[in-house]
């Protein structure tokens, strides 16, 4: 197991190319369903509480994601006290930083969503809070 080879557990390479493809084609697609959305009525803001629910759904999930950020850190840290090798070492920073990365996406989304929603005209951004604080 030692040597500069790289390992069987290793991730594979995230081909940002092609999510960058989906994101601006889904927000492309998301803008053309705007008119369709805009000519209905606003079935999800008139209906009773179904608003408040969405809301409280998405503050609790992000405080659950935010709790789960503070568990996985914790653990890793706890793990680098008594690992020896330099792999798992690196592997652990790298969990780390791909946690943290989750959680800022998880926090920022939501009053992202409400900005580009209000600004594209989304019904659901106007009657649904979905910044987590």
């Amino acid at each position: 197991m030692t040597g500069t080879s790289t390992e069987a557990c290793d991730l594979p390479r995230v081909p940002w190319r092609l999510v960058f493809r989906a994101g601006v084609t889904l927000l492309l697609f998301s803008g053309l369903a705007v008119n369709t959305a805009v000519a209905q009525t606003d079935v999800v803001c008139d209906a009773e509480q179904l608003p408040e629910m969405i809301s409280g759904f998405f503050q609790i999930t992000t405080t659950l994601g935010i709790a789960g950020l503070v568990v996985v850190w914790q653990a890793d840290s706890l793990a680098e006290m008594f690992t020896a090798s330099p792999e798992q070492l690196k592997r652990l920073k790298q969990h780390k930083k791909t946690t943290l990365k989750s959680a800022i996406v998880l926090v920022v989304l939501g009053p992202l969503y409400t900005v580009a929603g209000a600004t594209m005209g989304l019904p659901l951004a106007d009657c649904v809070d979905l910044v987590p604080w």
